[in-house]
């Protein structure tokens, strides 16, 4: 089951206008065990597809933790596409929780690069979510069982309801929870669990249709994987989960030489976004501010004081996830302050 997101999409770039690139190609990853690595990120892994710069990428995910937490909650298996009992059954070398599409080889990427991916079309490959809990897994730690709630999607007017619970809908807003490209070599496999300089589980509600996503690139290549789709989260994702469900996407790659980053960036039609990461949440607030005051000097020419002083009156600094080992903060600065 393909249905289209209902959300519009529009692309803004953070630091120069976007460019049709010349002999841009389109690429597909099918829902298949061999285009797909489960739960981590690594630099020793051979590409399932290699890309210019400029090209455009389709795909289609399964939901973190595969089909069993689906089966716990209730949704019947004749629910499930035969892509996904196939992923399910023959993906069987599971590090973490995430099924990544990926990874993607961009020709010519070289560590200090950035790449810059727009996210074109987000959609639901299914009509139905779950959610859960465990002990310890979440902001809240004295509970002593684990639980999932199941959520059926209605993927034209955009809504989720939870099975059970009457007199409340919520808005879906589709996104990729997981995002990222391998790590430098040295540090050698990374569990998809915690994000980090890599990016990878940022767990971030803004990366939606239309959003861009900017990563620096730490080997040759960048090696890009995608994965963990969202139908809804509230910011902190408190449980542990969003509403874990399948969603397809077409993502746009263009390989940035002229840029520099430490830490992954992003912009919405609205938004610049600055990120920090941290098993500190104060280390993760701090590390989000400084992020922003560097791009204003960088980009806007300001002051380093003047720059800490518009964060303070118009930066809005907000929880990202508390539930990852490392903790996320991004600070969300409007475009409309500048003319």
């Amino acid at each position: 089951m393909r249905t289209r997101s209902v959300l519009a999409s529009s692309a803004f770039l953070l630091l120069m206008p976007a460019t049709t690139v010349l002999g841009q190609e389109s690429h597909s990853l099918p829902l298949e065990a061999s285009k797909i690595h489960w739960g981590y990120y690594d630099s020793t892994l051979e590409p399932v597809l290699r890309i210019r710069s400029g090209d455009r990428v389709s795909f289609d995910n399964l939901l973190a933790r595969g089909l069993g937490r689906l089966r716990d909650a209730g949704i019947a298996e004749e629910r499930f596409s035969a892509e996904m009992l196939a992923v399910e059954a023959e993906e069987t070398e599971r590090v973490g929780s995430h099924p990544l599409n990926g990874p993607i080889f961009v020709e010519g990427a070289e560590p200090g690069d950035v790449l810059e991916v727009r996210l074109v079309a987000i959609g639901f490959l299914a009509s139905y979510g779950v959610s859960a809990w465990r002990p310890g897994g979440g902001a809240i730690t004295d509970f002593t069982e684990t639980g999932v709630r199941a959520f059926e999607i209605d993927t034209i007017a955009g809504t989720a309801t939870m099975t059970g619970v009457s007199g409340v809908t919520i808005p879906t807003r589709p996104f990729f929870g997981s995002i990222g490209v391998a790590p430098p070599a040295s540090v050698g496999r990374l569990n998809s669990t915690a994000p980090g300089r890599h990016a990878g589980n940022l767990d971030n509600k803004e990366l939606v249709e239309g959003s861009t996503l900017y990563l620096p690139v730490h080997v040759e290549g960048g090696l890009l994987s995608i994965g963990d789709g969202h139908a809804a989260q509230g910011d902190g994702e408190v449980s542990g989960t969003a509403i874990e469900t399948s969603l397809y996407g077409t993502i746009e790659i263009t390989l940035r030489k002229d840029l520099s980053l430490t830490w992954p960036r992003a912009e919405t039609a609205t938004h610049y976004i600055s990120m920090g990461l941290d098993p500190d949440l104060d280390v993760a607030a701090e590390l989000a501010t400084r992020e922003m005051v560097s791009w204003l000097v960088e980009e806007k020419g300001m002051s380093r004081e003047d720059a800490y002083v518009l964060c303070s009156v118009a930066l809005d600094l907000r929880v990202t996830q508390v539930v990852d080992q490392t903790k996320g903060v991004h600070g969300m600065l409007a475009k409309s302050l500048f003319n």
